[in-house]
C-alpha cells in the first residue's frame, strides 16, 4: 500500500502530464482495495484546504426532492467509478444507489469533515441498519436484531419514535462513537472531538424530528426533517440508504475499506478537485456522478464559477458522467416541475454538457446554467 506522501505525488504528477487537456475515463476495473487507515488519514490531510465557514449546520439536508432523481441514474447508466459530493449523509443515499469504488466528500467546513468521521464511526459499529439508527439516536439496540433486518425502514423509525432516551444508553452510545473515531488514524485535536460530541448530542436531543437550521437567517418551513428524508426524499418508493438492508451494507462496505473519504475543500479551489482528479486518473477511474447540491448557485454569487468549471473539466469522465444538482428557489426563480410544499427541484445534467456549456460560454446565470440540456426525470 503507498503512503499518503507517495499518493500524493502521483496525483501532481496525473496533473502536470494531462494539464489542459479533457480527460475521459477508462472502464472500471472491479472493486478497489481497502485503504489502510494511514493511507485514509493522509488523503485527507494531502487533498484538504483550509476550512471556511458557511452561515448553516448542514447536519442533515434541507432538500426534500433529493431522492427524485434515484430512477433516472438507474435509466441513465450512473453507476461504478468514482462519486463526489457534498454535504452530510444525503450523499450515502446517492452512493447506495450508484454503488461507486471511492467517494469523496467535499465540503468548505471543516465541521463537515467532522460529522463523516462521526458517521463513519456509526458505520463501523453498527453491522444493521437497526444498530446504525439506535447508535445515531442514543437509543438501545432492538431486542430479536436478527428480525429487524427485513423489516421496513418505517417500523425501524417508529422504534426510535417511540423509545424513550435512557440517558445511560445515550451517553454509552457517545462514548462508543469517541472510541471508535479514536481507532480511525485522523489526527483530532480537542475542540474537534468537542465538535463532535455536539453533533452527537443534537441528534440525540431532537431525534428524527431534527431539521436544517441556518445561522442569523431565518429557516424555511419547507425544510424536512431528517425522518422525511430517510423514508420520502420525494421518491416514488423508499430509496435512501436506510430503506434496505442491502442499500445500507453498500455504504457500510465502502466505510468500512476506508473508501468514503470526506475532505474540507473549495469546489472552486485550487486544490481539492485537482488533486482527486489526479488521483482517480493514477487508478484509472472515472468519475461517475458528482453532486453539487446547490453550491453551484454560490460561487456564481462569488464570481469563482469559471474556476469551478475549470476544475470540472480536470475530472476523468465518460459520456455517463452526470452533475446531480438541488436548485432552490431564488428571487422567484425556480424549474419546474415544482413538488408541492417543497424548496427546492432536482437537476440532472450530464457532464458531457456541462462542458458544452462552459466551452461556449453561452449563458450569463446559474438558472440559465440548471436549465441547460437537463435529462428528462421519470
Amino acid at each position: 500500500m503507498k503512503g499518503p506522501s507517495q499518493l500524493f505525488i502521483l496525483a501532481l504528477t496525473g496533473l502536470l502530464a494531462l494539464a489542459g487537456c479533457g480527460r475521459t475515463g477508462t472502464p472500471d476495473s472491479g472493486p478497489w482495495p481497502a485503504l489502510s487507515d494511514s493511507a485514509f488519514a493522509g488523503l485527507i490531510t494531502d487533498f484538504s484546504e483550509p476550512g471556511r465557514y458557511f452561515d448553516t449546520d448542514n447536519l442533515i439536508s434541507n432538500e426534500t426532492t433529493y431522492l427524485e432523481v434515484m430512477a433516472a441514474l438507474d435509466r441513465y447508466g450512473v453507476s461504478g467509478g468514482a462519486y463526489i459530493g457534498v454535504g452530510p449523509d444525503q450523499n450515502f443515499s446517492y452512493i447506495a444507489r450508484v454503488r461507486p469504488q471511492v467517494a469523496f466528500i467535499v465540503d468548505i467546513r471543516r465541521d463537515n469533515l467532522l460529522q463523516h468521521l462521526w458517521f463513519k464511526a456509526l458505520f463501523d459499529e453498527a453491522a444493521t441498519r437497526a444498530e446504525f439508527l439506535a447508535l445515531m439516536y442514543g437509543k438501545a439496540v432492538p431486542d430479536s436484531l436478527a428480525a429487524w433486518r427485513e423489516r421496513p425502514l418505517e417500523a425501524l423509525t417508529r422504534y426510535i419514535d417511540t423509545v424513550t432516551v435512557d440517558p445511560g444508553v445515550a451517553l454509552a452510545a457517545m462514548e462508543t462513537v469517541q472510541l471508535a473515531i479514536g481507532r480511525g488514524g485522523v489526527a483530532l485535536s480537542a475542540d474537534d472531538r468537542v465538535t463532535i460530541l455536539r453533533v452527537h448530542q443534537r441528534f440525540i436531543a431532537a431525534g428524527l424530528d431534527l431539521r436544517f437550521r441556518t445561522h442569523g437567517r431565518v429557516s424555511r418551513s419547507c425544510y424536512p426533517t431528517h425522518r422525511f428524508l430517510l423514508t420520502d426524499g420525494g421518491s416514488m418508493e423508499p430509496s435512501s440508504y436506510l430503506a434496505t438492508e442491502a442499500a445500507y451494507q453498500v455504504v457500510r462496505r465502502l466505510q468500512l475499506d476506508n473508501l468514503v473519504i470526506p475532505l474540507v475543500g473549495d469546489l472552486a479551489g485550487e486544490h481539492t478537485l485537482p488533486a482527486i482528479a489526479g488521483y482517480l486518473d493514477q487508478r484509472n477511474t472515472r468519475v461517475s456522478a458528482f453532486y453539487t447540491s446547490n453550491v453551484e448557485f454560490y460561487l456564481f454569487d462569488d464570481g469563482v464559477f469559471s474556476a469551478f468549471a475549470r476544475n470540472v473539466e480536470v475530472l476523468p469522465t465518460d459520456s455517463t458522467s452526470v452533475i446531480i444538482r438541488s436548485v432552490f428557489r431564488r428571487g422567484g426563480a425556480l424549474i419546474e416541475p415544482v413538488t408541492a410544499g417543497s424548496c427546492s427541484v432536482q437537476s440532472l445534467q450530464r457532464i458531457e454538457a456541462f462542458a458544452d456549456w462552459f466551452a461556449g460560454d453561452r449563458f450569463p446565470s446559474y438558472y440559465d446554467l440548471v436549465r441547460y440540456d437537463r435529462l428528462p426525470l421519470p
